[in-house]
């Protein structure tokens, strides 16, 4: 069986939710990124958007888990005007010759998925073998089950 680790940023629990499904149908390790910039709120929720937009970086806390310890990482992230959020920007920078397979989801209002996940890509240098776009009122409302088994059936 395959060695999982599930990492994620949520702000607003949102990517969290999924994460936690996601690792318990996988039997997955799952470790946030801790982001040390404060993100909570409306003025959060602006700044988080201009630094993604702006493709900034960020101070993260010191994570737990080394992805070249496993055999697959699966990548969650919000979706910050249309653009992956900058806590795992940063992560993905900072650890880009790590990974070993990986795999990405990410959580959405709108739209910007495709971008994100093709962006993922290119700074780690490496094509997901799967990727899980929901969005926001799917994952809320409980509604984005048949969805994550498909994905959890494609990385099986």
């Amino acid at each position: 069986m395959k060695k999982i680790l599930i990492v994620y940023y949520s702000r607003t629990e949102t990517t969290k939710k999924v994460a936690m499904q996601l690792a318990e149908k996988l039997g997955a390790d799952v470790e946030e990124i801790k982001d040390t910039v404060d993100r909570k709120g409306a003025k959060g929720y602006l700044i988080s958007g201009r630094d993604a937009t702006l493709r900034k970086l960020t101070v993260l806390e010191k994570s737990e888990n080394n992805p070249s310890n496993y055999d697959l990482v699966i990548i969650g992230t919000p979706i910050w005007s249309w653009n992956m959020s900058v806590p795992v920007r940063t992560y993905l920078t900072d650890r880009k010759d790590e990974f070993p397979e990986v795999a990405f989801f990410c959580t959405m209002g709108g739209s910007g998925d495709k971008r994100a996940f093709a962006e993922m890509g290119e700074i780690i240098g490496k094509q997901p073998i799967a990727t899980l776009t929901l969005k926001t009122v799917e994952v809320v409302k409980d509604l984005a089950q048949e969805k994550i088994d498909e994905f959890v059936k494609s990385i099986n």
